[in-house]
């Protein structure tokens, strides 16, 4: 596969991140399209597909979810080259357009990085040892594969029917830490620390707990008072908490979580079920 010439779809920040990663790995991109003109992206195409899809033996569409089937009905109307492998970035949709795609000999499937692409000019050093999600037919597998190993990233198999879940789980560990550091930011608020404050208090504390997960799994690197049992400290906590309903329904529901996980690495059972009975 080292003859494959990749088009990018999609000129966000997922793709133009995926293009320059690729570029980097020494994956041939011939061309990066667009629906605007970004400033100082002269080798973005916009407007019709440009003449370079029809060089491109895969196309990698990264646009947003609500767009995917115009994207990958426009793919269809340009009529790219034949048996060029189609492959999308979502981890969610299954798209009916790749049906039709498949209809007209295009093997396709999905190729989700399971990293946030937030910064395109640290797409390769953030997909170097991340994973990406796949499924799809044999040669859109066999491609996308190959487009993984080059970006030095691992493969995990999406099994059939299990997308919701798959992207359930990203969802929780990507998005939610974000949510929880504002939520604990807004506590302190409310005590009276300053917002600045509040973000150098807790953003080390955030990252640190992140990073005990490097060589750890989740329940090896969990700590706090649910793993140690301390009854009162639970009740303590939601107490303070009885008059911000947001807050303490995002507590009890990872606590009641946090439980099951402490109670299958053996924490103590009588404690649990009077931590279970307290979160209700």
């Amino acid at each position: 596969m080292s003859s494959e010439r990749v088009f990018v779809l999609g000129a966000g920040r997922a793709g133009l991140g995926l293009a320059r990663a690729l570029r980097a790995s020494g994956v041939r991109v011939v061309g990066v399209h667009g629906r605007h003109a970004l400033e100082g992206s002269n080798d973005i195409s916009i407007g019709t597909l440009p003449p370079s899809l029809h060089e491109a033996s895969a196309t990698l569409v990264a646009v947003r979810d609500t767009q995917l089937e115009g994207a990958l009905r426009e793919l269809a109307s340009a009529k790219p080259a034949p048996s060029m492998v189609v492959l999308h970035a979502s981890g969610i949709a299954d798209p009916s357009a790749l049906d039709e795609l498949r209809l007209v000999g295009h093997p396709a499937g999905t190729f989700h990085p399971l990293v946030p692409l937030v910064d395109p000019a640290r797409a390769p050093e953030m997909l170097r040892g991340a994973t990406i999600g796949i499924d799809g037919d044999t040669r859109a597998r066999e491609v996308a594969y190959w487009l993984a190993g080059r970006l030095g990233a691992r493969s995990l198999d999406i099994p059939a029917g299990e997308k919701g879940r798959y992207h359930a789980a990203a969802v929780l560990a990507s998005n939610f830490p974000a949510v929880l550091l504002s939520l604990a930011e807004e506590l302190l608020a409310r005590i009276g620390v300053a917002p600045a404050d509040a973000r150098l208090a807790l953003r080390p504390l955030l990252l640190s707990a992140a990073e005990n997960l490097r060589q750890r799994s989740g329940a090896e690197a969990m700590t706090g008072p649910i793993v140690r049992g301390d009854v009162d400290t639970i009740r303590s906590h939601l107490e303070a908490l009885i008059d911000d309903p947001i807050a303490l329904d995002v507590y009890r529901s990872l606590s009641r979580a946090a439980v099951e996980v402490a109670s299958a690495g053996g924490t103590d059972p009588g404690a649990m079920s009077r931590i279970r009975a307290l979160l209700g």
